[in-house]
């Protein structure tokens, strides 16, 4: 019979979890090594939400670029649907502002309850709270795009060639 318990079978095995853990390692970190050198410089944590996709010289890009934040990522962050009302919009932002603020001061000192226990305060985030405005600040800029008329939106065109000939001008050239 074998005994297990033998220092020299003991020491084998650690030996072989180590060179296992190892080769696990090495191959890690080979596989970060080629990632990145595939990923661009520039593209390490600077999309935004798409924002490298509006390229275009599109209003809707444009105001994507500016505000680094797509009309989706905005309606996500408020709860909105597209068919959704100014009024409702306005309606998320003040509940979610409210709810990531941080608790205003109390006056006095609240007396202790009866467990001795205070109760955790009020969790807030200020990086919440401009996720937030961000994103209304998104929907109405997009609403007021929306509400230019379309002579204002884009530059005048000049008038399409007419199908009549020119009038003549009445005299006669000899």
């Amino acid at each position: 019979m074998v005994s297990f318990s033998s220092p020299k079978v003991i020491v084998q095995i650690a030996i072989a979890g180590a060179q296992i853990l190892g080769r696990a390692f090495a191959a890690a970190g080979r596989q970060a090594i080629q990632n990145a050198k595939s990923t661009p410089a520039n593209a390490i944590g600077s999309d935004v939400a798409g924002v490298s996709n509006a390229t275009s010289g599109s209003l809707t890009d444009k105001l994507t670029r500016e505000h680094r934040m797509t009309l989706d990522e905005a309606r996500l962050i408020l709860n909105l649907k597209k068919e959704d009302s100014a009024e409702r919009i306005l309606e998320h932002y003040q509940h979610l502002f409210k709810a990531n603020s941080p608790p205003p001061a109390p006056a006095k000192p609240a007396a202790a309850p009866k467990g001795g226990r205070q109760p955790p305060p009020l969790a807030h985030s200020h990086y919440l709270q401009s996720k937030v405005v961000r994103a209304r600040e998104r929907l109405e800029a997009e609403a007021k795009a929306g509400e230019q008329p379309a002579a204002e939106a884009s530059p005048t065109t000049p008038p399409p060639p007419s199908s009549a000939p020119p009038p003549e001008t009445g005299g006669k050239s000899n």
